[in-house]
């Protein structure tokens, strides 16, 4: 089956929240998290069934639409990477944004925040093979010599030795960096060495989680996904300070 999505995400200092469309086949499903840091609280749903969308993302404009969960942003431009990864005997297409300027509102329980700042936007599509089970990272942060800098670090799916979706921006401009690993949801490295200063990310779970078990016969996924911070380097580069994501995912589909 053909499988489509696309996930955006912002890390800001007070607030963090990704919104997501998937197309399974026939089928389609939208998920939304926001996690207020300042007051410790967390709101997420995932939308299965028909009905008026909970989430829309049109280009550079992302909705949520609840009751007691609104939010109104605008992703700005940034250079994008772009890869087709093989998938087994199908493919992989994926295009992926980090370091993406960031403005809107978020309304929570009737209180309105004004945002601005950086996030992460996600186009992925393809025949992928029908199981599949990846780790990955995605967030944004300053080097300690005041570089703007964004990732998208992967492994299991497009991850090949080169020309995989693995990335790094510095200052906006992005390169592919080595073969990661993946420490479970508590780090990400790879090794150093010559021309190579190697990666060595390191997590802090910020207590807000999306996790969810689903079988739909034919279909069945095993996420998790954590919105928190990061300390380490990237290629070598340390961070003055970052914020972002860690992913497990497990599907057959």
């Amino acid at each position: 089956m053909r499988k489509r999505w696309r996930y955006v995400g912002f890390y800001g200092e007070e607030i963090m929240l990704c919104a997501g469309v998937v197309r399974i086949g026939i089928s389609n499903h939208t998920f939304w998290s926001v996690w207020d840091r300042v007051e410790g609280k967390v709101w997420e749903h995932t939308r299965l069934r028909p009905g008026g969308p909970e989430v829309v993302l049109d280009g550079p404009v992302v909705e949520i639409r609840t009751g007691n969960v609104r939010a109104a942003l605008r992703f700005g431009e940034s250079e994008p990477i772009e890869v087709v990864s093989p998938s087994g005997r199908g493919w992989g297409w994926t295009r992926k944004r980090a370091g993406v300027p960031v403005t809107g509102r978020v309304v929570l329980d009737g209180e309105t925040h004004q945002v601005e700042g950086f996030g992460v936007d996600d186009e992925s599509a393809g025949y992928h093979q029908r199981n599949v089970e990846w780790s990955w990272s995605a967030g944004i942060g300053q080097s300690v010599d005041g570089r703007a800098l964004g990732w998208n670090l992967t492994e299991g799916i497009n991850d090949s030795v080169t020309s995989s979706e693995r990335a790094i921006w510095i200052d906006g401009v992005p390169h592919e960096p080595a073969p990661v690993e993946f420490e479970g949801l508590d780090a990400v490295r790879s090794e150093g060495g010559e021309g190579n200063p190697g990666t060595g990310l390191r997590f802090q779970f910020g207590e807000a989680e999306r996790r969810r078990h689903d079988n739909f016969w034919l279909v069945r996924s095993d996420y998790v996904h954590r919105f928190g911070t990061f300390t380490g380097t990237l290629d070598g580069i340390e961070l003055a300070d970052g914020a972002g994501v860690m992913e497990e995912h497990k599907v057959v589909w």
